[in-house]
């Protein structure tokens, strides 16, 4: 008689199938936080950079935000540890913290 599948078992598959959705919001995060280090203003005049500056920040804030909504799901907390969102969590902290420098 066969014995019945340990729930366990399936962690690997899974823990695989929920990091896809946390790289690419982590691969948002990364290239929002890239775009808004990168920008630099000619001027105080300038408003179309500084208006850069704040969409790319806002977007990495919000894909640090994704990726900690995602975890907070009860299938992922019991299968993905919270080191999987601090590289998206570090992004969105230097993000908020060039919004606020940019004034």
């Amino acid at each position: 008689m066969p014995r019945p599948a340990d729930p366990a078992d399936d962690r690997g598959c899974l823990r695989l199938v929920l990091a896809v959705p946390l790289a690419l919001l982590t691969a948002v995060a990364v290239y929002s936080c890239w775009t808004a280090l990168t920008i630099r203003p000619s001027g105080p005049w300038d408003d179309d950079a500084y208006a850069g500056i704040v969409l790319a920040c806002a977007s990495s804030i919000a894909a640090a935000g994704g990726t900690v909504v995602l975890r907070l799901l009860p299938g992922v907390r019991r299968v993905l540890p919270w080191s999987w969102t601090l590289p998206a969590l570090l992004l969105g902290t230097v993000a908020a913290m060039r919004w606020a420098a940019s004034g």
